[in-house]
């Protein structure tokens, strides 16, 4: 076999019809755009436009709200992180911040930090340096001897 050889299966490809190139090529005249009208002129079409109707777009009724100043958090229980210093993966002398729990593979990639939750059992003294923490996680940490250090979120110019 030789690169001159290689060739697509047979129907693989199909070449493109050049459309207004005679009555006889099937595809002459208006070329396949119907007879007058807005659609077949060249330039811009209305896009949306149902003849008058009124459209789906403002037929539908907008909801929901986007906040500009919401954070996207790893959740993630402190039994998790406990599973993770009992495999050997995460470092009960250092303290728990996001690249350490993406280090160990806790969470998948940092985003805009993590909130700790209190689902599960600690058992390890550990300094956490967080985004944010709920009250059963904190109460948690602290009964196994450990701190909890909220990191303020930098403000955002307008």
């Amino acid at each position: 076999m030789k690169l001159t050889d290689i060739r697509d299966n047979q129907g693989a490809t199909k070449k493109r019809m050049r459309i207004g190139r005679g009555i006889g090529s099937g595809k002459g005249k208006t070329g396949g755009r119907g007879v007058k009208g807005q659609t077949s002129r060249s330039g811009v079409r209305i896009k949306g436009f149902e003849g008058g109707q009124m459209p789906l777009y403002r037929r539908l009724p907008k909801r929901g709200f986007w906040n500009p100043f919401s954070r996207d958090l790893n959740e993630v229980n402190v039994g998790r992180i406990q599973a993770a210093i009992d495999a050997g993966k995460l470092d009960a002398s250092a303290p728990v911040t996001v690249e350490a729990l993406v280090a160990a593979g806790v969470c998948a990639r940092a985003r805009d930090g993590v909130k700790i939750l209190g689902q599960g059992e600690l058992t390890a003294k550990l300094v956490f340096e967080v985004a944010g923490a709920s009250k059963s996680a904190i109460s948690a940490i602290e009964k196994a001897g450990g701190s909890v250090k909220i990191l303020s979120q930098p403000v955002a110019e307008a």
